[in-house]
């Protein structure tokens, strides 16, 4: 099931189911009532998918992303592999849907884009999960661009302020309640032009083992994000540049402009 967020065209945001297969032409958009976690009720109100416009799939309480988590990436960076999963956070100000602008900050003069594949949680009050348990947490998959101000993360010698500028964190198109998260892609086009191309095979540690790692840190709610690293391949945007970050079959795209 692909569950989106999105304005209808009387200007209403809601969560919606979307329908189709194949030409997206042919798709449609159906409201639910409240959201997505628990029983999902379809109002009955549907929308052809061209004439709504999609937000990021979820707001989130926090985003928990995951540093260094494939070893051709730490290479390339001239890191150590960590030996335990390496945790920062991502304010839900960074967060934007698809088509939404990436902001340069002036402050920075070296904006990298980092594909992931990006789990929403939808277990309510996940804490202490064993890796077994993991599973049962997760309402589906989504993808993410953890964009960073790289600058100023070696400037500044920890990364608070160079992964957490306003819209930073551009997610969506839509949730993917049905997709496996073990050997999936991880690509990263620029204007067009391959920079990353992975697969969360070469996860160092994989997805039950961060929801693990993680809920026995911080309590997991629902509509929760854990991005979970990014593939080797990394480097710089431009304003003008449009960036994509596709995850199987989920492809999100974003322009890049100046922050006035």
């Amino acid at each position: 099931m692909r569950i989106a967020r999105f304005v209808d065209p009387q200007g209403r945001m809601t969560f919606g189911v979307i329908d189709g297969d194949g030409d997206r032409s042919g798709w449609t958009i159906e409201a639910i009532d409240g959201h997505p976690f628990g029983r999902l009720s379809r109002t009955g109100d549907r929308w052809a998918y061209d004439d709504v416009r999609l937000l990021s799939p979820i707001l989130p309480s926090k985003v928990v992303c995951v540093g260094r988590n494939y070893a051709a990436h730490a290479a390339e960076l001239g890191n150590e592999l960590p030996k335990e999963p390496m945790l920062f956070l991502k304010p839900s100000t960074s967060v934007i849907g698809p088509g939404d602008p990436i902001r340069l900050p002036a402050v920075s003069q070296r904006v990298d884009h980092e594909a992931e594949l990006a789990v929403v949680i939808g277990a309510t009050g996940a804490r202490k999960l064993t890796r077994e348990d993991a599973d049962q947490a997760i309402f589906g998959i989504t993808a993410a661009n953890d964009v960073s101000a790289r600058d100023l993360q070696k400037s500044d010698g920890q990364w608070g302020r160079a992964k957490c500028f306003d819209s930073f964190c551009p997610l969506g198109p839509w949730i993917d309640t049905d997709m496996a998260y073990d050997d999936v892609p991880v690509i990263c086009t620029v204007d067009g032009q391959p920079r990353q191309d992975g697969s969360t095979k070469d996860l160092i540690f994989d997805v039950p083992t961060l929801i693990s790692y993680i809920s026995h840190v911080m309590t997991l709610l629902p509509g929760d994000v854990i991005i979970t690293g990014t593939p080797d391949g990394v480097g710089p945007i431009v304003a003008g540049n449009e960036v994509s970050v596709r995850v199987g079959d989920l492809e999100l795209t974003n322009p890049v402009v100046a922050d006035e």
